[in-house]
């Protein structure tokens, strides 16, 4: 189960997006389909909240108008994902900086995210909300669901506060992904949804950017004489 497992190839399955997605229509949707410059998918589920130790329901309207992380993993009392979700919270303070919510999401029941996050040493001080998503339908509106195993992938999704899905990053279970990299990424996209200009491969608070917003023509063709790969890799 989850990252107790190698990496195996999925079955091709078709999926129905249910009512829970305020569809006029039963529809089949690939599993494949790319979130990105999607809308947020519109869900609601119990969550335990770690901070306070108590539990809630959350929705995808508790996230209008915010920077949202949407984090999923494989399952509570696994090996690989209690390091991700101890990454995160380590950083709990530098999302909240930067106007950032975060929801972790997995199967698990909110009774199980409990007592995962007061049986985990490493999870101890957890400061985030755990969404149970008990019927997999979050999982699988948000296409990470593995249909034959009953658990999510790793799929970390990151909304501007139009609701719109920015970046996206699915993995299978065996290796856990990089916050630092992440919270990079969402100040390269905070920085370029407030600017207009374009963020370079590698782009760090205070490094060069590219004005294609006032000089595109000029740029087109020769962003060599804006940037080197020097100061790309630097």
């Amino acid at each position: 189960m989850g990252c107790a497992n190698g990496v195996k190839p999925r079955k091709k399955v078709q999926i129905e997006i249910n009512e829970l997605l305020n569809q006029t229509q039963k529809e089949e949707k690939a599993m494949s389909s790319t979130m990105v410059r999607q809308e947020m998918p519109k869900f609601t589920m119990d969550a335990y909240d770690a901070k306070t130790g108590h539990f809630k329901e959350v929705s995808s309207d508790d996230y209008k108008g915010k920077w949202t992380v949407i984090c999923f993993y494989p399952a509570d009392f696994t090996f690989v994902c209690p390091t991700e979700i101890a990454a995160m919270n380590a950083h709990y303070d530098e999302f909240q900086a930067l106007n950032t919510e975060i929801l972790a999401v997995s199967v698990d029941s909110k009774f199980s995210h409990k007592r995962f996050a007061e049986t985990e040493p490493i999870l101890k001080g957890l400061k985030l909300t755990m969404g149970a998503d008990s019927n997999q339908e979050v999982s699988r509106a948000f296409g990470v669901l593995i249909e034959e195993e009953g658990v999510a992938l790793r799929g970390r999704f990151l909304f501007n506060p139009d609701g719109i899905c920015v970046a996206q990053e699915v993995q299978a279970d065996s290796v856990g992904r990089n916050v630092n990299e992440f919270i990079r990424q969402v100040q390269a996209w905070q920085y370029a949804s407030k600017t207009g200009e374009v963020c370079p491969a590698g782009w760090r608070p205070g490094k060069k950017t590219l004005p294609v917003n006032t000089d595109a023509e000029k740029m087109t063709g020769r962003v060599g004489d804006y940037i080197t790969i020097e100061e790309i890799l630097s």
